[in-house]
């Protein structure tokens, strides 16, 4: 049975890896959150992370944590766990917590296969407990205020769509994890690790895509990596709408992320973060009056502003996610993105991987 909604949601979190501080800084930022318990498979580190961060219980397996939260006398009732593992670890944690009846909030990617990603949605709504994934790039204020354009009817039905996403990544990230940048293990590259998040905004604004063409390349980390580091592709939607898009992890360090939006109405929005870790700054134009917004949060980066202080910059929108779920959780009601909604950026990257090896176009 799915826990049961409680004044005060006690949380686990399985994984200590670089996205465990925005998680444990989201729910502790909450009222009615209590983190109980972490887990990890080294066990030094769950009880050196445990006791640096005053939480009660650490665990060396989920099999070890679930049965201690079944039992009453031992750690007692967990509510939701957040997974932040590497990507093929997922499937087995998301269906041992429905198992459970605990709620899911899931590290994207869900899956590195549609397969696998449905395994888990048909798990968690046949055991009624809620499976959200972490897109928190759709708690932008920006991004929100582009899905606001849209829908107000500021720019009409959205016709066409680009997205650039050019980042710089040394060889030594690709390098310093042994899942890293392997087709079995990671799923793919810079379109799987990166872009997904934009691919997710990208059909977010423009609705449902029914056709990919598209080509994946490795330029300058091919010593270190078996996927790719950049990709292009061209996205038909069910609108009729069009869109392209350009990823990269060969770059610069300094640039960042273009997403621009032009509707019917012949209005066009773009959101960008130059350089990547910045807050996204939102310009309309083509309406009567120009809007043109500044961030005012968080700090600006530096062109080389190491990977750390990037996934720290997402702590405000962690945390907008985080509250989203638990509030999801405390009313009985759906989080933002569901299992469900987090498997369409899953296909659409897919697509241009299954597109680029048979060089035709693919329905996602």
């Amino acid at each position: 049975m799915p826990a049961t909604p409680h004044a005060n949601l006690r949380i686990a979190i399985i994984g200590t890896g670089a996205i465990f501080r925005n998680h444990l800084e989201a729910y502790r930022a909450l009222e009615n959150a209590e983190i109980v318990a972490v887990c990890d498979v080294n066990a030094e580190l769950a009880q050196h992370t445990a006791k640096e961060h005053g939480i009660p219980r650490a665990f060396t397996s989920t099999a070890e944590l679930f049965a201690a939260a079944d039992d009453p006398a031992d750690l007692g009732r967990i509510d939701i766990v957040s997974v932040c593992t590497p990507h093929p670890t997922h499937e087995a944690i998301v269906i041992e917590a429905a198992e459970a009846g605990v709620h899911v909030l899931c590290e994207k990617p869900l899956a590195i296969s549609p397969g696998s990603s449905l395994r888990m949605v048909d798990a968690c709504r046949a055991k009624g407990v809620q499976l959200g994934v972490l897109y928190q790039r759709r708690f932008w204020p920006a991004a929100q205020q582009v899905k606001a354009l849209i829908t107000d009817g500021t720019l009409g039905q959205p016709i066409l769509g680009h997205v650039s996403v050019l980042l710089h990544r040394e060889s030594s990230y690709y390098s310093a994890t042994p899942w890293r940048g392997s087709w079995e293990t990671d799923g793919g590259g810079v379109l799987m690790t990166q872009a997904i998040h934009y691919i997710d905004l990208l059909q977010w604004f423009m609705g449902e895509v029914t056709e990919v063409y598209g080509h994946v390349n490795t330029y300058a980390h091919h010593e270190h990596m078996e996927t790719e580091d950049s990709a292009v592709a061209t996205l038909k939607f069910a609108s009729g709408a069009m869109a392209t898009l350009q990823a990269s992890t060969a770059v610069t360090p300094g640039l960042g992320v273009q997403i621009r939006i032009t509707g019917e109405t012949g209005a066009s929005v773009q959101l960008t973060e130059f350089p990547e870790g910045t807050a996204g700054r939102v310009d309309v134009r083509g309406v009567d009056d120009a809007i043109e917004t500044q961030p005012t949060w968080p700090a600006q980066a530096h062109p080389n502003t190491a990977l750390s202080e990037i996934n720290a910059a997402l702590i405000p929108y962690h945390k907008r996610q985080v509250a989203d779920f638990v509030n999801a959780i405390a009313t009985g009601t759906q989080p933002a993105v569901t299992g469900h909604e987090a498997t369409k950026s899953l296909r659409i990257l897919l697509a241009v991987y299954e597109s680029s090896e048979t060089g035709k176009p693919v329905k996602p």
